[in-house]
């Protein structure tokens, strides 16, 4: 038996977890498709036919990696992520995760503009006003690519309420 440094995660446990988790979202992909329509109607295949066989793809993939990663390779002694490794990992995926919420909670250009703000201070390290002005620039390039070319609305929140962006 290999014994793993506390707070270690070794890469057949993370190796099942990724089969199982798209697996899922596998499932998540047929059950929407399903509710759509797999079949073929007068006019050709239903809105979730491709979607659903997308889906069934997916999960069969995920079953396959399953079983080999279950019983055939057994990855002793691997470890895919200590303490050490956590950090810029969660460097990463902690601002992503806040981008959501906020993305959620106040629209997506708000969003958007403090995620590049966060990221280029925080991470990057540049000064606070290239930081600021890229943010703005890139939410502005946003808007006008979006809303205005394309004619895409985006997520808003109250901010672009009071704003007058609709």
């Amino acid at each position: 038996m290999v014994e793993f440094e506390r707070g270690s995660v070794s890469r057949k446990t993370m190796e099942i977890v990724t089969a199982l988790l798209t697996a899922g979202a596998g499932l998540a992909i047929c059950y929407g498709s399903w509710r759509s329509g797999i079949g073929w109607s007068d006019m050709g295949p239903e809105a979730g036919y491709f979607p659903f066989y997308i889906g069934v793809l997916v999960i069969l993939g995920s079953l396959v990696t399953l079983v080999r990663s279950a019983f055939f390779y057994q990855h002793d002694g691997e470890i895919f992520l200590d303490s050490k490794r956590a950090r810029p990992v969660l460097g990463f995926f902690l601002p992503v995760g806040a981008f959501i919420v906020v993305s959620l909670l106040l629209g997506l250009y708000v969003g958007t503009a403090l995620y590049i703000f966060g990221s280029m201070k925080w991470q990057g390290g540049y000064r606070w006003w290239v930081s600021a002005l890229a943010a703005l620039a890139v939410t502005a390039l946003f808007y006008l690519v979006f809303e205005i070319g394309f004619q895409v609305p985006l997520l808003k929140g109250p901010i672009e309420g009071w704003l007058g962006i609709y």
